[in-house]
């Protein structure tokens, strides 16, 4: 199937949205425990229990902000490099019609093609993106990694191409509302673009992944994380690697929907109440 039929039901529905829910059931790429591909099935589900209004921002982001869930970019899980076609397709479609797009995964995998149709629309996983040009490495920063890697390099890697890597054993005991002042200040007015992998969560909150590594963040340093980019230029976010077959009662597809929707109460045009 031709990627331009089948764009072009999600491209008549992006008509006059500022904002999009959309699914990228992918995990070709993952590198341990699939799964991933059922997560925006799962997360929807979940997402019944969310209600409208955000009581901690005080904002409700319907009331402001004209947006829908769009569905799944259709595609085909077998053949990766045709699905990261059809995924930079698909956000070149939706990017191009001013929606900002807040998509669920997936695996991580999803991030590189939505960052090269960024790229074309802003001028602006990361490694590939960062040698493409697709992210400014100077404002580009890693929150909460941590556990075994393949070499002590592996994170100097990132610091050498001027990202700034906070371990998660730099966040342990404290609150992050300090650390995203500092990003804010980082940022400044320029696009910014949220990437929030289930995983930086410990498996504590959020079980249902496909690569579960202990000693990571709280929910709440996640909520920290996610309103620490309020009054930011969010151009677009994701959250990925819900993997459903290791969750436990749906807890894991609860927290993405909650943080799915935290999301869209920080987009630019949202007002307080």
């Amino acid at each position: 199937m031709r990627t331009d039929s089948v764009m072009l039901s999600m491209f008549l529905l992006l008509t006059g949205l500022d904002a999009c829910f959309v699914g990228v059931p992918l995990d070709t790429g993952t590198s341990y425990r699939s799964g991933a591909r059922l997560g925006p099935r799962h997360i929807r589900q979940e997402s019944s229990l969310i209600r409208p209004a955000n009581s901690i921002l005080g904002v409700c982001p319907f009331e402001d902000l004209q947006v829908a869930d769009i569905g799944d970019v259709n595609l085909n899980i077998y053949n990766l490099p045709e699905a990261v076609r059809h995924i930079k397709a698909a956000f070149s479609k939706i990017i191009a019609n001013g929606c900002i797009p807040l998509t669920m995964g997936g695996d991580h995998t999803i991030t590189y093609p939505i960052l090269q149709a960024m790229k074309i629309a802003h001028g602006t996983p990361f490694r590939r993106a960062a040698e493409e040009g697709c992210l400014d490495c100077n404002r580009a920063i890693q929150i909460g990694l941590r556990g075994t890697i393949y070499t002590t390099a592996d994170y100097q890697w990132a610091r050498d191409q001027g990202f700034r890597v906070v371990t998660a054993r730099e966040c342990w005991y404290k609150s992050l509302e300090p650390l995203m002042a500092e990003v804010k200040s980082m940022m400044g007015d320029r696009p910014v673009y949220l990437s929030f992998d289930i995983d930086g969560l410990d498996p504590s909150f959020a079980p249902g992944t496909g690569t579960p590594e202990i000693g990571g963040l709280t929910i709440y340093q996640g909520i920290e994380i996610i309103h620490g980019c309020r009054g930011l230029n969010v151009v677009g976010a994701d959250l990925v690697e819900v993997s459903p077959p290791y969750d436990v009662a749906g807890i894991t597809s609860l927290t993405a929907a909650n943080l799915l929707h935290e999301m869209l109460c920080v987009l630019p045009g949202v007002k307080k109440s």
